[in-house]
């Protein structure tokens, strides 16, 4: 009895050993097939925040909720004065040295008093600079604006420096002195903004449909229009804003 007892309790053990061996066999070959794909397959996940990076960490896009939202970045590194994070739920793209230069953000809400407020925007900024091309949603309380965005921005001055220098012009008391310094930096040179919209292509609040096209002052200069009640109309428009001709011509 006492042998049978002993030969049953080495069986057991040798069960333990080949069990422990299973399973250590099976986990190593997990993970040497994981380690070989680099992959991982997930049917649902949860976040507040996805970060891209390339292989040497640099960040090239993140997905976010609205308070882990990033900050814009210039090189890796906050502007000055820095734009703050935590304000644009959806996408941020950087571009290869780690500035940021687009994304898709959207919010909608309503008040306690009952006024709701959307907006949806997809843009791409130029380099080292700010967006010129975008699409945009705004509904403020059915207010609203829908279109396409093209945008001049100016190349020279450096735009970090630029909006710097405009920054600190706003912080300046009220004075001749700074409006003057506001507009020169507004207006660089005679017919030129620092920015200004060049086309848009959408919809306003009064439900007409327009193409407009402007000068480099931001000035309309030609306007297609096709309004609520579907009357079409072309003007032509001088650097004042005013109108000089019109199809139909009545």
């Amino acid at each position: 009895m006492e042998e049978r007892l002993a030969q049953m309790e080495r069986e057991i053990k040798r069960l333990r050993l080949y069990s422990l061996f299973l399973m250590l066999l099976v986990v190593s070959a997990g993970l040497f097939a994981f380690s070989k794909s680099g992959m991982e397959k997930f049917k649902e996940i949860t976040v507040e925040r996805i970060n891209v990076v390339e292989e040497n960490g640099q960040l090239r896009l993140v997905i976010s909720n609205k308070s882990r939202s990033p900050q814009n970045l210039f090189y890796g590194k906050p502007l000055n004065p820095p734009i703050p994070g935590g304000n644009r739920p959806g996408i941020i793209f950087f571009n290869d040295e780690g500035t940021e230069n687009g994304g898709l953000i959207f919010t909608g809400s309503t008040d306690s008093s009952g006024q709701y407020n959307a907006f949806g925007h997809l843009s791409f900024d130029q380099y080292n600079s700010n967006q010129v091309l975008y699409l945009s949603y705004q509904d403020i309380n059915g207010q609203q604006k829908t279109g396409l965005h093209v945008d001049d921005w100016q190349t020279s001055p450096y735009w970090p420096d630029w909006r710097a220098a405009y920054k600190n012009a706003q912080k300046l008391p009220d004075s001749p002195e700074k409006e003057a310094l506001l507009h020169k930096l507004m207006v660089p040179e005679e017919g030129r903004k620092a920015v200004a919209e060049r086309i848009f292509v959408g919809k306003d609040n009064s439900k007409t449909a327009m193409v407009t096209l402007a000068d480099r002052m931001g000035q309309t200069r030609l306007q297609m229009l096709v309004d609520s009640n579907g009357n079409a109309k072309l003007n032509f428009l001088d650097a004042q804003g005013k109108i000089t001709y019109s199809l139909p011509n009545r």
